[in-house]
């Protein structure tokens, strides 16, 4: 039973917001356009969006079931379902991936925000060598990334120390809609540029010569990451659902919702890279060297443009890397603040001091501490890597086989019907998936990650 002495969302709208917030990020904005680049456009599309249908729906589902019949934290939620047996370490396990990803991922949050301050003071107006310079200027220097990945965790936690209703939902109903609307300028700008079908048609018109093994393997991978599957976020958020919350109606419109973000990041990005003649992908590269050199290039003649442009692209996408990190510091906030019986804005404190250590080493690792390496990799790199390739698709496997064949059918059940109060039309369905198909996929992106298969 959920205990109700713990903070819960307010309304219907907070859980989807807030929920969808801890998915769309970076790899919305950034990740889907360059991996639809990479692997075919349209067809791309096509795939990744039947398998959010196979892994990302029923994966959600699985965590939510986990929290919410739990209603406590990631680590205890997972102990109480599972007793003493080696299951109960997934919650750790989420706990700890959690807080790696923010120390790192706060860190390309900073550049975010160093970039949004170039564009606004003009500093990032240049030919292509000069952008390139500028950022790996910026990446090298010994305290300015630190500063600003520090400043990006102080701001992730005064919005969370604030609780679950007065900080997390109040954020995510004011940051969505400002992102939505922000996307959506960004789309109308691009798709009146020049030459701009031909970026549409790459995205909306497949080529399914296109289609392979590999590229099926890549949206599966993508799907996973999108949607935040095995960092034990959907189970935190779960805890806080109400009773009435319907579980699979919420997952479908989270998926949904994260779906269209990723798509009009495609809308966005592909028509304005399509317009000046650069195909959007680049990698990681791609939103703080390429698309710098696409905004001057496309707005050219109309400079002023192209400035109000830059400006509202990496307030963007410090937006989205911010209702990513609430909900990664959410994760370690709920486990301290319950497991050490300390006040929720101490419990935030721990987060907020562990994760900005490993921001400030992160950082270092692209300047002073470049030498210092584990197995070959930079400590950006390596972070990046682990949770990507080992941590995530492990936490995820490991909930779905716990949810599909260790948690009794029962309470699987009560959980999808609200306590019998919904039919359960799409129960067989569901453990079908998640004992069965979710375990096979996420088998093959874990295999292909170190390009097994």
């Amino acid at each position: 039973m959920q205990d109700n002495k713990r903070g819960n969302f307010g309304s219907k709208l907070g859980i989807i917001l807030a929920t969808a917030g801890s998915a769309v990020g970076l790899g919305n904005i950034w990740r889907f356009p360059y991996m639809t680049g990479a692997n075919g456009g349209a067809a791309f599309l096509l795939v990744y969006l039947l398998c959010v249908l196979m892994l990302g729906i029923p994966g959600m589902v699985a965590e939510f079931v986990v929290g919410r019949s739990s209603g406590t934290n990631a680590a205890r939620a997972y102990e109480k379902l599972a007793g003493k047996t080696p299951w109960r370490i997934i919650g750790y396990l989420g706990v700890l991936t959690s807080m790696i990803i923010l120390g790192f991922y706060a860190v390309i949050a900073g550049w975010c925000l160093q970039y949004l301050l170039a564009s606004l003071i003009g500093h990032l107006q240049g030919d292509a060598a000069y952008v390139v310079e500028y950022f790996n200027t910026f990446a090298a220097n010994p305290w300015k990334p630190a500063l600003w990945a520090v400043a990006f965790v102080g701001i992730t936690h005064f919005v969370v120390a604030r609780g679950v209703r007065n900080g997390i939902e109040k954020a995510s109903k004011m940051l969505m809609p400002t992102l939505f609307i922000l996307l959506l300028v960004l789309i109308v700008a691009s798709c009146l540029l020049p030459g701009a079908g031909k970026g549409i048609t790459f995205l909306f018109k497949p080529d399914f010569s296109k289609v392979s093994s590999h590229m099926m393997l890549e949206a599966l991978g993508q799907a996973f990451f999108s949607l935040s599957l095995g960092t034990a976020c959907l189970c935190t958020y779960a805890s806080y659902f109400t009773r009435q919350t319907r579980l699979v109606s919420s997952a479908v419109q989270i998926a949904l919702l994260d779906t269209v973000i990723a798509i009009l990041a495609g809308l966005m990005i592909f028509p304005a890279a399509f317009s000046v003649g650069v195909n959007p992908d680049s990698g990681p590269s791609l939103i703080f060297i390429t698309l710098p050199n696409v905004f001057h290039d496309a707005f050219v003649s109309v400079p002023a443009v192209g400035y109000v442009i830059s400006i509202l692209f990496y307030a963007l996408l410090a937006l989205a890397a911010l209702t990513s990190t609430i909900s990664m510091h959410e994760i370690g906030t709920a486990f301290f603040h319950e497991e050490l019986k300390i006040s929720r804005n101490a419990g935030a404190w721990v987060v907020t001091s562990v994760c900005s250590v490993i921001a400030v080493l992160c950082s270092l690792s692209n300047g002073v501490l470049s030498d210092m390496t584990i197995m070959g990799k930079p400590l950006l790199d390596f972070c990046d890597s682990l949770t990507a390739q080992v941590l995530l698709p492990l936490g995820s496997l490991l909930t779905c086989l716990f949810v599909g064949w260790y948690i009794p059918r029962k309470v699987v059940h009560e959980q999808l019907t609200n306590w019998g109060t919904l039919r359960g039309t799409f129960f067989g369905v569901f453990l079908f998936f998640v004992r069965f198909v979710c375990p096979l996929c996420i088998l093959a992106i874990f295999l292909h990650q170190f390009q097994v298969i």
